[in-house]
């Protein structure tokens, strides 16, 4: 093989293992067989393209192959003959990684390879293999190709937070150092044999610098090698070991406050990065706290954005357009006058840890009062933090409705229109079949869209033998619904996207909200939301009611009245569903046991999960940090332009405070400090020193620049004069009172008036 195909060959490798860092950060692992595939192809060009172009047009003949492989693998419906890119073809390249990059700050890790990730994956390694390829075999400099690698490696240790150990690293600097080495034998291998510096002893022994055949250096290859481990090794060792690199390659993760960690900030509650996170918690954080007049404190859900669009690989929220928010909200789509309203006031304050760019708000929200820059989206009701704009520390006011449908009027719901029904049933061709054949099983019998409601809450709370389980991968593809519906366990992500897309197959408009379930009542009447409190739930629409919640997820929350069977209030619901209690909610106080499951005890389910007696959240007004806060600030203003006098005032104490030393040295220390003592506070009143003429010279210059009369004049004199003599004689005598020459009288003041601006 000749020296370029090696060096191909090895940069092919180099990328292949330097992509591996990405491994973990996306679930399943195939995305890296098609970057393979691909990259093999795109080498294969280089290495047509540098028989027969220059090396410019090489680089660009493989850049233009790049992008065709990409269409064809991403938008090959949208290219023109299924091969060429084109205008439509390059959009949807461009969506893809707009989808990509938010499913990049929206999943947690593992994350599921959507297309958007897997552009990202596939398209990164091409690029980074065209940079590696162009730099080490098409103008053959291997070192500087080593920054693509480390790049991509860089890209994965950030993403993953720790999740690219020591192993990625010690394979993406392995593949490195082949392409080093492979670069140095093609180099060694232009200049022939390799004089070795000495004749080769007989007997036919090799010589010192060459192998057998007398052509090949070993020396330079093995020293190579050397240099590369121990670099290598360096680059694993000395972060673990330096105290303050504690997230070096060998230790795993570092010390900063992310996920699960005490201290920092309290990650944002989303969809799919740490709502999982959030219920696994060891201690559950508070995130806020309110106060309401609701009749019915176990239905009052924070609901933060809803989840409307399904494309197979997840539930997302759709890209609307947003407006500014309305003094009164618009009265909520599908909503009739006869279902009975009541209006509910709610005062909450969000933790200065707690951001998040959607404001949690009860549903349906009519008006809110909050301060800073928010926007508002009238499909999904909610608003949105605009230029940076979180919930840290939001402190704000909500009016919302309570609709309080009966059964009878769900039942006898009006037609959907058409718009509304064609948007929000639609389910990608990637479902399995099983998820319709189940909900049509399971809602058997059922003669209108509220009974197969029902039917389908019934089937994940109680009827079909789920176990709800925050241990269980949090995958929201077709395929993760297909799998939770054969293993029965999950949490309430599952539960609420499988029901949704359950009830999309039955022509009923579905779509997710995720937000937090009422929280824990206190002993001031407030109620306090922690992190596992953050929660998922299906809302279905119907004509008349509007968007309805229901609650699948077994012992979380609380199932809807309006679900439940007729009954009188108070002493006949179903004893197997959870039931919403009239003054504290379900969630906040369950019922401890013996038999209570592992992993319900560890979320703090089986009992009260704070002490009695301990301190409640208060909701009082401005937080005494922030007043502190206003205060330190306010002082700090006030006395920041003192501090040069203040400074000033220090020195000068220092200078003229010390009494006289009893050494020589002491009195030369003296004098010269009072010496620059009257020289700054010449240049207080403006005279600036000049460090060029001598102490009696200077005298004269500070009495005249400074019109000083007779006594100030002769004190200057003075100071001036025992300066020459701790200076210039051979024995300098101690000259007394220099500190009170230097200090004004009252009947004497150093400086009698502003100075002129001219120095003579």
């Amino acid at each position: 093989m000749s020296g370029r195909g090696r060096l191909a060959l090895c940069a092919f490798a180099a990328t292949l293992m330097a992509a591996c860092s990405m491994l973990p950060l996306v679930d399943p692992a195939n995305w890296l067989v098609q970057a393979a595939f691909l990259l093999a192809v795109q080498s294969g060009v280089g290495a047509l393209g540098r028989r027969v172009l220059p090396r410019l047009l090489t680089v660009a003949a493989q850049a233009l192959v790049m992008l065709v492989l990409l269409t064809v693998a991403f938008a090959r419906e949208q290219a023109l003959a299924g091969v060429l890119p084109g205008p439509q073809s390059v959009r949807q390249l461009a969506d893809l990684l707009s989808a990509g990059t938010d499913d990049v700050g929206r999943y947690a890790i593992p994350a599921p390879a959507t297309p958007g990730i897997r552009l990202m994956l596939v398209g990164g390694v091409l690029l980074v293999g065209l940079a590696v390829e162009t730099l080490a075999v098409t103008f053959r400099s291997a070192a500087p190709a080593g920054l693509p690698l480390l790049a991509l490696y860089s890209v994965a240790a950030g993403l993953s937070e720790g999740g690219t150990d020591w192993l990625w690293f010690l394979l993406a600097g392995c593949g490195y150092l082949l392409l080093l080495l492979a670069e140095g034998r093609d180099r060694l291998s232009q200049w022939g044999r390799v004089f070795a510096g000495a004749a080769r002893p007989r007997g036919g022994g090799s010589s010192a610098g060459a192998d057998a055949s007398g052509g090949r250096a070993l020396a330079p290859v093995r020293t190579g090698r050397r240099i590369g481990a121990l670099a290598l090794g360096i680059a694993l060792v000395v972060p673990a070991a330096l105290p303050a690199l504690d997230s070096g390659l060998l230790t795993g993760t570092g010390s900063g406050g992310g996920k699960g960690g005490g201290g920092g900030t309290i990650s944002a509650v989303n969809p799919l990065v740490s709502l999982q996170d959030n219920l696994n918690q060891p201690e559950n954080r508070q995130v806020m706290s309110y106060r309401t007049n609701t009749g019915s404190p176990g239905d009052f859900y924070l609901r933060i954005l809803a989840l409307d669009r399904f494309d197979g690989n997840e539930w997302r929220a759709s890209t609307r357009r947003l407006q500014d928010v309305p003094k009164r909200f618009p009265t909520p789509a599908g909503l009739s006058p006869a279902v009975t309203v009541t209006e509910v006031r709610t005062t909450v304050s969000a933790s200065g840890s707690y951001r998040q760019t959607y404001l949690p708000l009860p549903y349906p929200a009519a008006e809110v009062r909050v301060g800073g820059r928010w926007r508002f989206e009238p499909e999904g009701r909610t608003l949105v933090g605009d230029d940076g704009e979180t919930t840290s520390g939001a402190q704000y006011s909500v009016t919302s409705l309570e609709v309080q449908p009966t059964s009878e009027q769900l039942a006898r719901a009006g037609v959907v229109p058409a718009e509304l029904l064609r948007e929000y049933t639609q389910v990608p061709d990637s479902l399995p079949k099983v998820v319709a054949e189940t909900a049509d099983r399971v809602t058997k019998g059922a003669g209108n869209a509220y009974e197969r409601a029902v039917k389908l809450q019934d089937y994940f709370s109680t009827d079909g033998g789920f176990t709800y389980d925050t241990s269980v991968g949090s995958g929201t593809g077709t395929a993760a619904i297909a799998r939770f519906l054969k293993d029965k366990e999950g949490f309430c992500v599952h539960f609420s996207f499988a029901m949704a897309a359950m009830a999309r197959t039955l022509g009923i408009p579905a779509r997710v909200a995720v937000g937090f379930t009422p929280g824990t009542a206190q002993s001031d009447g407030s109620y306090s939301v922690g992190l596992r409190d953050a929660h998922a739930w299906p809302e279905l629409y119907f004509e008349g009611t509007g968007w309805t919640r229901f609650e699948p997820t077994p012992t979380r929350g609380s199932v809807p009245s309006y679900t439940l069977p007729d009954a009188p209030t108070g002493d006949t619901a179903d004893p197997a569903r959870p039931e919403a209690d009239a003054s504290v909610p379900a969630a906040a106080a369950p019922s401890a046991s013996d038999s209570c499951p592992a992993q319900m005890r560890k979320q703090g389910e089986c009992g009260q999960s704070a002490m009695p007696g301990a301190a409640a959240p208060t909701d009082t007004g401005t937080p005494a940090g922030t007043v502190l806060g206003i205060v330190l600030a306010a002082v700090l203003v006030l006395l920041l332009p003192l501090l040069p006098m203040c400074w000033r005032l220090r020195a000068r104490a220092r200078r003229l405070g010390s009494s006289a030393g009893r050494t020589p040295a002491d009195t030369t220390a003296r004098t010269l400090a009072v010496w620059r003592e009257v020289t700054d506070t010449a240049w207080d009143h403006g005279i600036p020193p000049d460090e060029a003429q001598t102490p009696r010279r200077a005298a004269e210059r500070l009495v005249r620049l400074g019109r000083l009369d007779t006594d100030a004049a002769d004190a200057v004199h003075r100071v001036a004069g025992a300066v020459e003599q701790v200076l210039y004689a051979p024995q300098p005598r101690p000259v007394a009172g220099l500190a009170a020459d230097e200090r004004p009288s009252p009947a004497r003041p150093a400086w009698t008036r502003r100075p002129s601006r001219q120095e003579g």
